[in-house]
């Protein structure tokens, strides 16, 4: 008899943890587009800092896949991780990628090093990627005021003004399908420090709001998941803070591209 967790013929197995105590396999959803901002944002409660700093470090995997030294299992993004370590791109597990895929785990202390293409896997290995040659596409625009640009394909953001970085390359986590970042060219109209979401309870520290209910903001939890956000563009609560003090109220943001599985 297969086991109560275990899911439907044809189901896609959900990812979980790859390490025991890990905890939640994911932190609560942000929100999806909210109303305007509240008339009185003063009153509202300050967000508590985190209390402990989030392991990035640790991979998402199927259960299937827990306890093997090297895994047969082809990841959710395979072919992403084949591109960027320079392996055959054939979307498929072989027992060459996941000996190349196990020792980039090893050399970024990923854990578990099994070698499986999770989403923590994925993120690190564009972000490297993207720190030796940043925008290769040439999709970022230089202008003379600062844009604060978003790569949905990359899963990555960052800030420049005319020729100069002045918000290095970070991980973001952007709209999962159903709740998507909006693309094109958009303007920081609001900025809450301590924001807190009334319609679903949630923190959302150093909001800054460029789309409706779309924003940049914190998240307390592990940022590279097997979800998306809700359309917003999350960050890491350290680097929220950072892109806190580069971005203003009118300051530019340009979007584009998709995320992939979105």
């Amino acid at each position: 008899m297969a086991p109560a967790d275990a899911p439907a013929p044809g189901a896609v197995e959900p990812l979980v943890p790859g390490v025991a105590g890990a905890g939640r396999p994911e932190y609560p959803m942000d929100t999806p587009d909210q109303a305007l901002p509240p008339l009185q944002p003063g009153a509202e409660v300050p967000v508590p800092a985190p209390e402990r700093e989030v392991d990035e470090s640790v991979e998402y995997l199927p259960r299937s896949a827990l306890a093997a030294s090297c895994t047969a299992s082809t990841g959710p993004y395979q072919r992403q991780v084949e591109r960027l370590l320079k392996l055959r791109v054939d979307g498929k597990q072989s027992a060459a990628d996941c000996r190349a895929v196990r020792a980039f785990q090893t050399r970024e202390r990923i854990k578990p090093a099994n070698g499986y293409a999770g989403p923590v896997t994925w993120a690190r290995a564009e972000l490297l990627a993207a720190r030796r040659s940043l925008d290769p596409g040439r999709r970022c625009p230089v202008k003379k005021y600062a844009v604060a640009c978003v790569d949905l394909d990359r899963q990555l953001m960052w800030v420049r003004k005319d020729k100069k970085i002045t918000f290095p390359v970070v991980n973001v986590r952007t709209g999962r399908p159903g709740y998507a970042t909006r693309t094109g060219w958009h303007s920081v109209y609001w900025r809450h420090k301590d924001h807190w979401s009334s319609i679903y309870d949630t923190p959302m520290p150093y909001s800054q709001f460029f789309s409706g209910g779309q924003a940049f903001h914190a998240v307390y939890g592990q940022l590279a998941t097997p979800a998306g956000s809700r359309g917003c563009v999350n960050l890491s609560y350290r680097d929220a803070g950072k892109l806190w003090d580069v971005l203003r109220k009118g300051d530019r943001v340009y979007i584009w591209g998709k995320r992939p599985g979105g």
